[in-house]
């Protein structure tokens, strides 16, 4: 599973950023003449490594699946790929709730200040709480405060066995700039998390702070295309202490509304830009992938 994840990774590497962005360019230009009037955006899920200001319409129920692949680090191999089912429910308006487990692999060989394992396990539970403040239907933009929790037995970077808890806390903005046609957003977010390794015994405790923009443009009235730009710190402690280091992730995302009941979104971020706290590096793979990558369906019952 890991190589052909990776597989598909490095395909869409070697078409090349040029490739991609031309694309985009030329469907930018016809995109008024491919469009045809339609309802507005549903920012619930047409994102990848984002979310939107969209929460659903008391009563609905999804299930959704994600997988994602994390590859590369500053020597040898590494590959993980973290799978997750979900359940999501909207019990009142503006107010959603999603429960899931996630089962990760890992296939570590010679990266630095890393054990070598090959494992897949089960790795924890979460609980996402999402609560929209503004409806951008009748504000200026959308508002949207999240809170997803975890609790793991396994550690996502290094696959490390032990009890790992943090929660991800996201304000996220998102407004039409083009009706029916183009949508952008804006994450914030702060991601506190606390760890105890089993082998050792040590805690490590860090957190990250980070903004996201997104752009998506509708192709089709089912096809949505368009690009995020992640920029993180990491620091020690979880009141943003010494800092670690810091990156920059570039790269497309497309949405495609399957049916009227399912959807499936694609994304795939490079980090572009990156450095270790104490380094001239150009990349940051310390604390951060070279690459990224993940797939999400959903669908309604």
């Amino acid at each position: 599973m890991a190589n052909a994840i990776e597989a598909v990774v490095v395909f869409v590497m070697r078409i090349g950023a040029h490739t991609i962005w031309t694309a985009a360019a030329c469907t930018l230009v016809l995109a008024p003449v491919c469009v045809s009037a339609e309802e507005g955006f549903d920012t619930e899920h047409i994102f990848g490594f984002m979310i939107g200001s969209d929460v659903g319409n008391p009563g609905e129920r999804e299930f959704q699946s994600q997988t994602t692949g994390r590859f590369g680090k500053g020597g040898g191999t590494y590959r993980a790929i973290g799978q997750e089912v979900e359940i999501e429910i909207v019990p009142l308006p503006n107010f959603r709730i999603e429960v899931g487990g996630a089962t990760t692999l890992h296939d570590i060989t010679g990266v630095p200040d890393i054990d070598d394992r090959r494992q897949l396990n089960f790795q924890g539970a979460s609980l996402d709480l999402r609560y929209r403040l503004l409806d951008r239907e009748r504000a200026p933009f959308g508002m949207t405060i999240a809170a997803e929790s975890h609790g793991d037995r396994i550690d996502e970077i290094s696959g490390a066995k032990g009890r790992m808890y943090g929660t991800d806390f996201t304000l996220a903005f998102d407004r039409e700039l083009a009706p029916n046609l183009v949508i952008g957003a804006l994450n914030l977010v702060y991601q506190p998390e606390w760890a105890r390794f089993e082998a050792t015994g040590l805690s490590e405790k860090s957190s990250t702070i980070g903004v996201a923009f997104a752009g998506m443009v509708r192709l089709r009235p089912d096809v949505l295309l368009g690009s995020e730009v992640r920029y993180f710190r990491q620091y020690e402690g979880i009141g943003l202490g010494e800092l670690s280091g810091q990156a920059l992730f570039v790269g497309p995302t497309a949405y495609f509304q399957l049916s009227e009941s399912s959807r499936l979104t694609l994304s795939w971020s490079m980090q572009a830009w990156g450095r270790p706290a104490g380094t001239a590096a150009n990349l940051d793979l310390v604390n951060f992938e070279r690459h990224q990558a993940r797939l999400v369906f959903g669908v309604n019952f």
